[in-house]
């Protein structure tokens, strides 16, 4: 008689084919969204938004004074540059290292595949729309790119998501792949935050660079789920029996 699928096998199964399938639904709504929203940009349709919020951002009466205590305009500064090349390469190399340290070679490919096209992808975005930085508010940041998509936001999008997911699929317990994704998200926000607070970037550059960067981490995990479901990239050590391959019950 044919055997029966226990409970964990049903629930792996269907954690295999329907999580990948729902997360390839959210990337293909915050890619329609991302061009949404370029589209309404160009067009001009946002002015008056964009004004607004950035204006709300600073002191009436002194532009070049953002909201808050001088210390904050301080950590802000300090935030945005979580969002930077060089922190990112650092955080990037550092995890790279790791990787192939425990010979998780295929892994670190798709890492590396990730997160440097993240980057071309981000580049190719602001030199085709060439975007103008906001002109409304001195910056309190040095700037040199073009502003649409925010180059902060998409980039910490797709290292932070890539990395949290990556740590999420090291560790069995729910409580820590939630932590590693939560921190993920939080950091991706604040590097987000801290540009529109410095009056670098506009909201709708923040909110296309948070969509477009987390479209391609989703994408590049359901890649990494793939290749590993044929068996081209390393499959995550697990320890959790809940994890592992369940035996077949015969009936």
């Amino acid at each position: 008689m044919p055997s029966r699928l226990s409970i964990p096998r049903l629930l792996d199964l269907a954690r295999r084919e329907i999580g990948p399938l729902a997360a390839l639904l959210v990337a293909a709504a915050l890619v329609l969204s991302f061009g949404y929203l370029a589209t309404e940009v160009l067009e001009g349709d946002t002015a008056a938004f964009d004004r607004a919020v950035v204006l709300a951002l600073r002191t009436s009466g002194n532009l070049a004074d953002p909201i808050g205590p001088a210390w904050l305009e301080e950590m802000g500064r300090d935030v945005t540059a979580l969002g930077r090349y060089a922190f990112l390469g650092f955080v990037f190399f550092s995890v790279l290292g790791c990787q192939l340290l425990i010979r998780k070679r295929s892994a670190a490919l798709l890492m590396t595949a990730a997160v440097l096209g993240g980057a071309v992808l981000s580049t190719i975005l602001k030199l085709g729309i060439d975007r103008a930085r906001p002109d409304l508010v001195p910056h309190a940041a040095r700037v040199f790119t073009a502003s649409f998509p925010s180059g902060h936001a998409t980039l910490s999008a797709v290292t932070f998501l890539t990395l949290g997911a990556l740590l999420t699929r090291m560790h069995a317990e729910r409580r820590i792949k939630v932590y590693f994704m939560a921190l993920a998200v939080i950091l991706t926000v604040a590097v987000g935050l801290s540009r529109l607070y410095l009056g670098v970037h506009y909201p709708t550059d923040v909110i296309a660079g948070w969509a477009v960067g987390a479209a391609w981490a989703i994408l590049c995990w359901v890649a990494a789920v793939w290749l590993q479901q044929r068996g081209e990239v390393e499959r995550p050590t697990a320890s959790h029996p809940d994890l592992r391959e369940a035996p077949e019950e015969a009936s």
